[in-house]
């Protein structure tokens, strides 16, 4: 993300040539493509253990423990 994040503020300030320009664009898509798919696998792993671990907390059961 702080890549990102500094390609996005130089590419807004413009710190960059033309040629440097387009670098950039091309490598901040490589990084919002690999946040996507990283944010998608952490979803499905969510998704995993809310339906096969995770139960909701029942706190009157724990009371009794």
């Amino acid at each position: 993300m702080a890549e990102l994040e500094e390609i996005v503020r130089k590419m807004e300030g413009g710190e960059l040539s033309l040629e440097h320009s387009l670098d950039a664009y091309r490598r901040g898509a490589e990084l919002v493509a690999r946040s996507r798919q990283l944010l998608a696998d952490a979803q499905q792993q969510v998704r995993i253990l809310e339906a096969e671990v995770l139960k909701p907390f029942d706190a009157a059961a724990a009371d009794e423990r």
